[in-house]
């Protein structure tokens, strides 16, 4: 009996320190040799009203240079945006930053990017939707998250770490 009471804690001990959910303002930078891969994934700042592909507002566009600035200090190797105005914008500084080409996904098919996500080595950026940037951190093994608030959270980087085939994943904020 009491093994199996030990047993349950400590895989429950070992389901929380895998998969934390960390809410901060503060950015330490990351043991980039610590791990075969790390993918920094974010929904595109703030967006237009138009009902067709929107662009950023001012305001998106001055989150999207705080994006570059959160990222300054990762050595960053990919960048991948959905092929919409928003988030192809949102990825344009820290793409200008890095000299870093942006590849396209598509973003209906999640479970095939994160199955090419997690097969390769690197750093990666990659910029999405508030329906899909959840799921996307769900599908490589990471956190979800609340609920992203579709009007007003524009600031949520999810940061997923793997080693092996151990993922690790924390949510922070990132702008003002």
């Amino acid at each position: 009996m009491i093994i199996r009471k030990l047993t349950i804690i400590l895989s429950l001990f070992i389901l929380v320190s895998c998969s934390s959910l960390i809410i901060t303002d503060s950015y330490p930078i990351l043991n980039t040799t610590a791990f075969d891969a790390q993918y920094y994934l974010v929904r595109h700042a703030e967006k237009t009203t138009e009902k067709v592909d929107p662009d950023l507002t001012e305001l998106g566009r001055q989150r999207a240079k705080d994006l570059a600035d959160r990222l300054k200090g990762v050595p960053l190797t990919h960048i991948y945006s959905s092929d919409f105005k928003r988030t192809i914008n949102t990825a344009k500084p820290v793409s200008d930053n890095k000299n870093l080409e942006i590849l396209l996904y598509n973003p209906k098919d999640l479970v095939g990017l994160s199955k090419e996500l997690l097969s390769k080595e690197g750093i990666f950026l990659v910029v999405g939707h508030s329906n899909t940037t959840p799921d996307l951190s769900k599908f490589m093994g990471g956190i979800a998250g609340e609920p992203i608030i579709e009007a007003t959270e524009y600031n949520r980087l999810y940061i997923l770490k793997r080693k092996g085939n151990a993922i690790s994943s924390e949510i922070v904020v990132y702008g003002k």
